[in-house]
């Protein structure tokens, strides 16, 4: 065989190899934010607000806003590393597209019925978090036949410009009119109920596509600083993380621009209660700033506790599957040995429209943790098993779950 041959055949074999490892400090930022995000929804079903006057209570919720910005931006990676692995962008607009209608379908059904367990689908639809990721994916498929810069300024524009509406909202509300957005923009920005039909159940959309879609974009964009050495990663993590960080405090401070809730100077719960619905830039910038200094730090972690977060990480996508029922089943044990029955509550609408709490409900914030401690450990197993099989087995079907 001529020596331009082998050259050729082992270029490819090295492309094929770096296209297919797995960057394990990537994988353990992920991990981290799928550990966190249980406590939400544990605190769900606890009755335990989001959010309030004590320490304990205000950072049982605020710990957790990391965990959608951190698994939106890494998904947008994700979609990069998954590119690297097809012979054209076409594959990959087309993947995005039916990975995308698939997630909106899972929110629509499984999620939906995971969170309420009832069936009333008539009179209520959530487009939470997995509906957000799906319509950014399918618009991702269109976006990565532009340049790489063009992507990156799209995403940075969406997340640093969107609060400009912020400056007009008395002129928006003149030009509403009394009912408002209509439905498009609802669902693309201002978020709310949306009705599906004359008949049809109301939508209620909590997670808008603006600015999620854009921290997708960047993260896509931000793909080819994964090829490089670890080293680089650390720093060019270090850089963005401290950068981001350091500019959230700055808006924050001034108050002029980036959030549209003032704060109160003498209250540090005021100072850090940004606006998530929909993400304002001063969220992300305190959320994401944080993830790459996370990751930083992630780049050359080993030992026995970071191999558990990777597992985590590897598989986003069947934990939170997993994850949302088995919590709805623990809260129901809990109520059961509590109250000596399973609260008619725990059938409601959740998360978005529960009803009134039933008098004395609410956990302790010791059992809320301990109730979470137990579904981590209950979901890592599950977890072990199927991030082995992706790893073992080749079957495209893997890749949507």
């Amino acid at each position: 065989m001529p020596a331009s041959a082998v050259s050729a055949i082992s270029a490819d074999a090295t492309r094929a190899s770096s296209a297919s490892a797995r960057v394990t400090s990537l994988d353990i930022v992920r991990g981290v934010a799928m550990i966190l995000m249980a406590i939400d929804h544990v605190r769900v079903y606890s009755g335990v607000p989001a959010g309030g006057p004590t320490f304990g209570v205000f950072f049982t919720r605020w710990i957790t806003n990391f965990v959608a910005p951190a698994f939106v931006f890494l998904a947008g990676t994700s979609a990069w590393l998954y590119g690297r692995k097809l012979s054209n962008r076409g594959s990959l607009s087309k993947f995005l597209i039916s990975r995308g209608l698939w997630l909106i379908f899972l929110e629509l059904t499984f999620l939906r019925v995971a969170w309420t367990f009832n069936f009333d689908f008539q009179h209520y639809l959530l487009a939470g978090v997995i509906w957000m990721i799906g319509w950014s994916m399918i618009a991702l498929a269109g976006a990565i036949y532009l340049p790489r810069p063009a992507i990156a300024a799209i995403g940075i524009g969406l997340i640093a410009l969107h609060n400009l509406t912020n400056l007009f909202r008395p002129q928006l509300a003149h030009a509403f009119g009394p009912d408002g957005p209509n439905w498009f923009l609802r669902i693309l920005y201002f978020g709310g109920a949306v009705d599906i039909g004359k008949s049809g159940p109301p939508l209620l959309v909590l997670f808008v596509l603006v600015p999620w879609a854009g921290l997708m974009f960047a993260g896509y964009a931000f793909g080819p600083v994964i090829n490089r050495q670890a080293e680089f990663r650390r720093r060019i993590c270090l850089q963005l993380g401290l950068t981001l960080t350091v500019l959230f405090l700055a808006l924050r401070f001034l108050g002029v621009y980036g959030d549209p809730r003032p704060w109160d100077r003498h209250s540090l719960f005021s100072f850090l209660n940004t606006a998530k619905y929909p993400a304002s830039l001063e969220f992300l910038c305190m959320t994401i700033g944080p993830m790459f200094l996370l990751w930083a730090l992630a780049e050359g972690w080993s030992g026995r506790a970071a191999k558990i977060i990777e597992t985590f990480g590897r598989v986003p996508m069947f934990y939170y599957l997993l994850h949302i029922p088995l919590i709805h089943i623990a809260a129901c044990v809990v109520s059961l040995v509590r109250e000596g029955h399973i609260d008619g509550w725990l059938f409601t609408n959740h998360p978005l429209d529960p009803g009134p709490q039933p008098s004395g409900y609410m956990w302790s914030l010791p059992l809320l943790y301990l109730v979470y401690a137990v579904c981590l450990l209950l979901l890592y197993f599950p977890c072990r098993w199927y991030a082995n099989l992706k790893a073992t087995k080749r079957s495209k079907l893997l890749s949507y779950i």
